[in-house]
């Protein structure tokens, strides 16, 4: 069962619904119970409709980048990003769940296009120890609201192989407030997490990452 937790705004109590899409790829129940401990009503489900209607989406992804794109486009997940984002509607990918949302991803020589919300491809990483697993540390920008209230020593739990090494998209408009870029460092800087508009997404893993990971949930779910 989901803990249902409100955000207070006057006189008036707000529950906050995320839906964890479920295209079969994901810790989908231990990303419910983090959110649901962050401070949201949860529902695991690929309901179209649920989807799109939630206060915000989390996008999780374990595995292969190709078969994560398929999975996702097989239960209409790429529509449903794409919708949502162009109503300013909230969504947040996790892991493999944000790699997806780069042009392209390329595994063992094999490229396969992503949702291109950024450019950018996901490499393999650049490191002598691969993977990329265990606790490491991030370095926000000034002004990010995902990293609001964190230490700049909180550790965050990585499992990756993989990762963006350069962050392609310039804004020349100065009337858009440019993306918050986080970048971590394994070997080779990496980008560790994105803020952009009402799309956010890390490549570790918030809801393994403890009472750091839990603070960064609470952060996102407060701004839907």
């Amino acid at each position: 069962m989901s803990i249902v937790s409100t955000a207070n705004t006057g006189s008036t109590t707000v529950s906050k619904r995320v839906v964890v899409f479920d295209y079969g790829f994901g810790n989908v129940r231990s990303a419910e119970r983090a959110l649901a401990r962050a401070g949201a009503e949860v529902e695991i489900t690929r309901d179209f409709d649920k989807a799109m209607n939630a206060d915000g989406l989390l996008v999780p992804g374990v595995g292969a980048f190709a078969a994560c794109m398929k999975g996702l486009k097989e239960a209409r997940g790429d529509w449903i990003i794409d919708r949502r984002l162009a109503g300013g509607r909230p969504v947040m990918g996790i892991c493999v769940g944000m790699q997806i949302l780069f042009a392209r991803g390329i595994e063992h020589g094999v490229e396969t296009e992503g949702l291109d919300e950024w450019p950018g491809a996901v490499e393999p990483l650049q490191a002598e120890i691969v993977p990329h697993m265990g606790w490491n540390t991030v370095d926000a920008p000034a002004g990010s609201e995902l990293f609001a209230g964190l230490d700049a020593d909180a550790r965050f739990y990585f499992v990756h192989s993989y990762a963006v090494h350069d962050w392609a998209l310039e804004t020349h408009n100065p009337a858009l407030t440019a993306p918050k870029v986080t970048w971590s460092t394994h070997g080779k800087p990496f980008v560790a997490a994105v803020e952009n508009g009402a799309l956010w997404a890390t490549q570790f893993h918030p809801e393994k990452s403890g009472d750091a990971g839990a603070q960064l949930l609470n952060n996102w779910i407060g701004t839907l």
